[in-house]
């Protein structure tokens, strides 16, 4: 694949391919656009059927980056960093490390975090060889994916306010696809409120666990989607939302943690014309960013764990502004959400 005529290059500023052949490191760190700060973005490990899969990946996350730290109003950029390979038998710390100094030689215009497939464990082995890591226990934040699960939770109220004219998810259908960190967390804040849960993922072990504490009903990964719910929430890998599955939706309201869940732009509007409702991801998920740009190594103050969950809940307050805006255009959510992010980043 050419990078400059990939689909998803929409005019990044810098995309870097990194190598050692002495770990195995093979990496693609993209940086989307710097204008309101650093590049900051996770770090995602994953074995890509192709490489081709792994540019666009990143390029398609860098440019999501940007435009989830736009509408949160935080002072960074956008940026995403892939490491090819399987995170469950490739990890070593020579490998990190020398991710490590792949990051450093940007010089500081790229701050990695944790991401899908990696550990704030990893990040710890990652900030030997550089300082440009978030969300490690030196900024005294940490892991990041309570704050995301609990923006996507205040995300999820504000779409069943607005499409369903209820604000409280006690006794509410959530169909969670995903149990990671994040789709975990929000799994317990929902259970705790009082919703009716239906969960799946790819390993059992983590299904038969919210099973049990959460009295959840156990899905087919292949076929939660379809599922009868007020709410479906996508919380595992991207591209979710497709001409195969928007199709099948059985619930009015799309609110999820995962990242690029449209398969294409297109998407948006097939999920409007079926009168779904689709809190866009970049902007329901900035939970963990947020909690991030609340480091002491970020600001030069101590961590202010209210300050940052205060913020974290202003995700409400932004998606109500994306859906009544949709409304007043006429349009998509996802067209919404790019042109309010798009208007932030002129201002900047």
């Amino acid at each position: 694949m050419s990078v400059f005529t990939a689909p998803d290059f929409a005019d990044h500023e810098q995309v870097v391919f990194a190598s050692d052949p002495s770990s195995g490191l093979r990496a693609i760190i993209a940086l989307h656009d710097t204008t309101r700060g650093p590049a900051l973005g996770g770090c995602r490990m994953w074995l890509y059927p192709h490489e081709d899969d792994a540019i666009a990946d990143a390029l398609r996350l860098s440019r999501g980056m940007t435009y989830k730290s736009a509408l949160a109003e935080l002072p960074f950029g956008g940026g995403k960093a892939v490491v090819l390979g399987d995170p469950s038998r490739d990890k070593t710390d020579v490998l990190w490390e020398a991710f490590g100094r792949a990051i450093e030689s940007l010089g500081g215009a790229y701050v990695t975090a944790e991401d899908v497939g990696t550990s704030v464990a990893d990040l710890e082995v990652v900030r030997r060889t550089t300082t440009h890591v978030a969300g490690i226990a030196e900024g005294g934040a940490g892991d990041p994916s309570p704050a995301t699960a609990l923006g996507v939770f205040v995300g999820i109220k504000a779409a069943l306010r607005h499409r369903l004219g209820v604000s409280d998810v006690n006794g509410l259908r959530v169909a969670v696809q995903g149990l990671g960190h994040v789709g975990v967390g929000l799994a317990g804040l929902l259970a705790e409120a009082g919703a009716k849960l239906i969960v799946a993922d790819i390993d059992p072990v983590r299904v038969a666990s919210a099973v049990r504490e959460f009295d959840a009903q156990p899905a087919d990964p292949a076929n939660i989607h379809t599922q009868e719910a007020e709410v479906f929430s996508p919380c595992a890998l991207g591209a979710v939302l497709n001409d195969v599955t928007i199709p099948d939706l059985r619930a009015p309201v799309v609110a999820g943690s995962a990242n690029n869940q449209l398969a294409e732009a297109r998407h948006g509007a097939a999920l409007s014309d079926r009168g779904i409702l689709y809190a866009p991801d970049y902007a329901i998920n900035a939970g963990g960013i947020i909690h991030i740009a609340y480091e002491s190594t970020r600001t030069g103050r101590a961590y202010d764990r209210q300050a940052a969950f205060a913020h974290v809940g202003r995700i409400h307050d932004t998606l109500t502004e994306i859906f009544g805006l949709a409304d007043n255009g006429g349009i998509p959510t996802s067209v919404a959400a790019d042109r309010l992010a798009e208007a932030r980043l002129g201002a900047a």
